[in-house]
């Protein structure tokens, strides 16, 4: 048995995109597949940007907003997850703080297992 540490205290600084988070990287796999921790204290947020892969944003704790390519934001809590897909624009924050487990790669189809609560129309109330 291992134990490992992904809190803040072990993860990097992001500020590119206009971001203010820090990032632990988990794991890369040889087949393109990144799993990391992304910890965003009080008025952290994860600038807007283009996905490069497919990713997947899973709130483990606290709560915030997410975005796609539109300028609405949408409440995310714990125990939701987000997919955006590739090339597609998003951004994610919070007020209060937020930590999420971001899974990426061309590979995934979360509808298979997960049930959706909000089908991706900004002008859908939540």
């Amino acid at each position: 048995m291992k134990i490992y540490n992904f809190g803040p205290k072990r993860g990097e600084k992001i500020e590119k995109f206009d971001s203010d988070f820090i990032f632990s990287r988990i794991t890369h796999s040889n087949t393109g597949v990144k799993v990391s921790c992304f910890h965003l204290t009080a008025n952290g947020v994860v600038g807007y940007h283009q996905a490069t892969t497919q990713q997947l944003f899973l709130v483990l704790r606290g709560k915030g907003w997410v975005r796609g390519g539109f300028p609405n934001r949408i409440p995310i809590a714990e125990n939701q997850a987000v997919f955006w897909d590739k090339n597609e624009w998003h951004e994610a924050g919070t007020d209060t703080g937020l930590v999420a487990i971001v899974i990426e790669g061309d590979f995934m189809n979360p509808s298979d297992f997960m049930s959706m609560d909000w089908d991706g129309f900004p002008n859908q109330p939540y």
